[in-house]
């Protein structure tokens, strides 16, 4: 039982991370219909930037900030002078973003090495409990604490806000609601700034939770993100949480479990999900 317990909470650790990157990847589809494959690289420059803050200043928060700002600034100008020209395009956006992975990917051995590089937890967040015979690490109980607190947050804006309106209203009706007077180019910058952010700050937490990282995790969890989607439904924001944390949880099991089908367990999981709902468990049909 013990043993259920500390892969349960494993596993939603590991979709919590997997649930910020792919969150950004739902808004970002949803509102702007935009296949971004470089979402991943925006993933492993936000760990290598903030972990190299973390080092300098020896602040896991400082670093956490700096790994969003990046991701924003990325962001900010990737979807000014690259991906806006192809809004209308989805083979053209296949082609730029495809090529954009692979060159940041790069950039990220030019600037920081092509080595891996190891990451130490925060001494605050360095401890675990013993409870009942569950181990309860602290680190991983604050990633899951900070994936629910971005999905509420998330929600909130969504429902409760102004922009919220205009984005729910953007994915049902773009040309209406410009029409209306509402910018929508500048909305859909926002959007692609905060999917930026998200998949930034997920990089950033999954380095203390690896352990150690390279550059080739933005293509890893890029295509992990892209999956997500696909299963929870594209667009669907609780249909991407969902799937996160199916995907955490089975393949915490699979590993300990069945370690030789661990790698495809995700691909069968999505192959599975779609021939009885070819939208995905949310998505719209």
């Amino acid at each position: 039982m013990e043993v259920l317990l500390n892969l349960t909470i494993n596993g939603i650790a590991t979709g919590s991370l997997i649930f910020l990157l792919a969150a950004g990847l739902t808004l970002i589809f949803g509102l702007m219909h935009v296949l971004n494959f470089a979402h991943g690289a925006l993933f492993a420059w936000g760990a290598y930037f903030g972990v190299w803050i973390y080092t300098q200043t020896g602040s896991f928060v400082i670093g956490i900030v700096g790994a969003i700002v990046i991701g924003a600034l990325l962001g900010w100008l990737l979807e000014r002078w690259i991906i806006q020209p192809v809004y209308t395009n989805t083979m053209s956006q296949i082609q730029v973003t495809m090529g954009l992975l692979l060159v940041m990917n790069e950039c990220i051995k030019v600037f920081f090495g092509p080595n891996q590089v190891s990451v130490q937890l925060p001494s605050y967040l360095d401890e675990s409990w013993l409870i009942g015979g569950v181990i309860l690490i602290k680190y991983r109980l604050f990633v899951i604490a900070i994936g629910i607190l971005v999905f509420l947050g998330l929600q909130y804006m969504l429902k409760r806000t102004r922009l919220g309106l205009i984005v729910r209203a953007g994915v049902m009706n773009k040309e209406m609601v410009q029409a209306l007077g509402v910018n929508i180019k500048k909305v859909f910058l926002y959007v692609f700034i905060l999917g930026c952010g998200m998949a930034a700050l997920g990089g950033m937490l999954f380095a203390p939770y690896s352990g150690v990282i390279h550059a080739e995790i933005g293509m890893d969890y890029g295509i992990l993100a892209f999956i997500v989607v696909v299963i929870g439904g594209m667009g669907s924001m609780v249909g991407s949480a969902l799937a996160a944390l199916l995907v955490g949880v089975l393949g915490a099991f699979m590993t300990f479990y069945v370690p030789s089908v661990a790698l495809a367990v995700n691909m069968l999981l999505m192959f599975g999900v779609l021939m009885f709902r070819p939208a995905g468990l949310l998505g719209r049909g």
